[in-house]
């Protein structure tokens, strides 16, 4: 027996729907998320393309995939130094087996040189990789070693900005959300859309992990004696 059109106008009008539907909760958010901006004094931009991607070429998140997008790009400061929140998008894949990644990023500036350095949860996945040789850093706390995959440039630097402190901060405050250093920024990224709370929570560690920074490291990263 051969399916009915009317079966098939049927589906394409739940996804069409569906897609509506998605469009316009979207819509709500950013707009939800430029009046929590202006409320502050910030400025916001639409869609900008790579725009932002191309001021931090050391951070890896942004080399992932292709067709890569900005969108409801919040520019602000975080303790006097520059902060940047949007939404970012990217591709992987092509045809049917295009994938669509989108996440939410904060970008705060620091006032001095780092190095790369990536935080993220730890997932099943990652026993293997380790078994396969993937060179996840583990520290003194096995409860952060468990919880986190760590990975850097420099072992010596990840020593250095992952001290117990650090770890003990980390561990309340994550929030499951992934970390990296560049090459003068610091950034936290999630799966999703960016809402509002999800950018204080992002501040906030920010915050807290550019504070927890020895000083004798941003000496040293400054080419300043120790």
């Amino acid at each position: 027996m051969q399916p009915q059109p009317l079966f098939f106008v049927g589906i394409l009008g739940v996804i069409l729907v569906g897609g509506v539907i998605a469009w316009r909760l979207d819509q709500k958010r950013q707009e939800a998320l430029r009046a929590w901006a202006f409320a502050r004094g910030w400025r916001v931009r639409p869609g900008v393309g790579e725009g932002p991607l191309l001021e931090h070429p050391a951070v890896k998140l942004f080399h992932l995939g292709h067709s890569r997008r900005c969108n409801c790009v919040i520019e602000g400061d975080l303790d006097g130094q520059p902060l940047q929140l949007f939404d970012y998008r990217y591709v992987t894949g092509h045809g049917k087996n295009r994938t669509t990644h989108q996440y939410w990023v904060a970008i705060l500036n620091l006032p001095f040189p780092v190095r790369p350095l990536r935080i993220r949860p730890e997932n099943p996945f990652d026993k293997v990789g380790e078994f396969l040789g993937a060179d996840d850093i583990d520290f003194e706390s096995a409860e952060f070693s468990r919880r986190f995959f760590v990975t850097a440039d420099d072992r010596k630097w990840a020593y250095d900005i992952i001290h117990a402190r650090m770890m003990e901060f980390l561990l309340a405050s994550s929030g499951g959300h992934s970390l990296e250093f560049g090459s003068h920024e610091l950034v936290v990224f999630n799966r999703g859309g960016g809402k509002a709370e999800h950018y204080e929570a992002a501040m906030a560690l920010l915050q807290g992990i550019r504070e927890r920074i020895p000083e004798y490291v941003v000496r040293q990263q400054r080419g300043e004696e120790t």
